[in-house]
């Protein structure tokens, strides 16, 4: 966003924001450019029409540098158009930054995530981490287009979270660094000591349970989590305790993407700007092109030739023991479909053959998302949702994008969080 003003006054903090690559610098090797490259398009052809606005994707899109114009257009005119009353807080952030990743002016979409965030508070001190995303992203929204008035909504927010008393979440974590490192780089010159020890602190503990995830392989958390987790690490004023291979990290992501691992658009929107160096800092240091300019050259691509495919056996159960919840009920099915196919091509049969496995799916940035079985239905309020697992282990993907092997186990349980 336009902070142009604020810069002769703060050389200090712009400079730190004008680069993010401070902590650990790594690079898609020459060979591999093709397999980033090929995620890119099919994120980007999931852009249509009648399919749902998701702001991450053209943030992705722009900074990456995007190669279907079309679909950053219509990308970029339906985010315009959107209803702020629809919109989540993280939304309405997501949608602010997008915009302006697209050096289009957000409007009154900046005062009215402002008023929200004024007004923001969890539901309870030990509330849910992943209930703190939203807000994170309001933040590094609103610092982003003034850290002046995002200051003390991000004190706020900061010690709100020091007192917070709930699990740590990954992307979270990493979205929580991402905004107070925008802030710490841009406290204003004048303004007081406290708000950097402040921001330091959560900072410190947000690192440090991040690096305490990082695998030998370099993945940190989970293959899903990392994107998000390498532009944390690589901007952080603050150094973890535990060293961060970033070259090793970027070399196993690629042969994730080589096993066909980022097919959700979502997914590739969140990996796709550590592979290309960038962080959801450099939105408003975004370079727009021209219409008119030449857009780069897709490489030719071959389709294979289909396959025929057998058919794969999945044991799936349903359960719900949630005590306050009427219905309990433990089914399981077995279910026949061709290999290959996602785990929502096994709901949809378990349904065509017992009324026993009735389920209903609501469509979110991340695609489809499984809101009642049986008619009982996920609720906010009472914290509760229908939770997916391979054996004892809760699935990364959702439904249409999970694809089961042969024999295994899945079950959905109606869990309270």
């Amino acid at each position: 966003m336009a902070w142009f003003t604020l810069y002769l006054l703060n050389l200090l903090w712009a400079v730190a924001g004008t680069s993010t690559q401070t902590r650990s610098s790594c690079s898609v090797p020459l060979a591999q450019e093709p397999l980033v490259t090929g995620i890119q398009v099919l994120m980007e052809n999931s852009v249509t029409s009648s399919a749902f606005p998701n702001p991450s994707i053209l943030i992705a899109m722009n900074l990456a540098g995007a190669y279907n114009v079309e679909a950053q257009k219509l990308l970029t005119y339906k985010l315009m158009a959107s209803d702020t009353a629809d919109l989540s807080i993280g939304q309405l952030a997501l949608t602010v930054m997008a915009l302006t990743s697209s050096c289009r002016d957000p409007g009154n979409k900046v005062s009215i995530l402002q008023t929200q965030m004024e007004s923001w508070a969890p539901s309870s001190p030990s509330a849910q981490a992943s209930t703190f995303y939203g807000p994170s992203l309001a933040v590094l929204a609103l610092c982003q287009k003034n850290p002046e008035t995002a200051l003390p909504i991000a004190a706020r927010f900061a010690k709100i979270l020091l007192a917070n008393s709930s699990p740590f979440n990954m992307d979270t974590g990493a979205m929580v660094t991402l905004a107070l490192t925008c802030m710490y780089n841009k406290i204003p010159v004048g303004s007081e000591e406290g708000y950097r020890s402040l921001f330091s602190h959560v900072l410190r503990d947000a690192v440090e349970n991040i690096s305490m995830r990082i695998k030998d392989n370099g993945i940190i958390g989970n293959i899903y989590s990392t994107g998000l987790a390498m532009q944390a690490l690589s901007v952080t004023p603050e150094h973890p305790h535990k060293e961060w291979n970033c070259q090793k990290t970027m070399d196993t992501i690629l042969k994730e993407i080589e096993q066909g691992k980022f097919h959700n658009p979502m997914s590739i929107a969140q990996i796709l700007p550590s592979l290309e160096g960038k962080t959801y800092l450099d939105v408003p240091h975004v370079s727009c092109i021209p219409d008119h300019e030449v857009q780069p050259t897709l490489p030719s691509q071959t389709n294979p030739a289909p396959t025929s495919a057998s058919n794969i056996t999945v044991t799936y159960t349903i359960t719900n023991q949630l005590r306050g919840v009427e219905l309990h009920f433990n089914d399981t099915i077995n279910v026949s479909v061709k290999a290959g196919s996602v785990l929502l091509v096994v709901l949809e049969e378990a349904q065509r053959r017992s009324h026993k496995f009735k389920f209903e799916t609501t469509m979110t940035s991340w695609g489809l998302v499984v809101s009642s079985i049986n008619n009982i239905a996920e609720n906010v309020h009472h914290r509760t949702y229908w939770q997916f697992l391979s054996d004892k282990t809760p699935l990364n993907e959702g439904v249409a994008d999970y694809i089961p092997i042969n024999h295994e186990h899945i079950t959905a349980n109606f869990t309270q969080y």
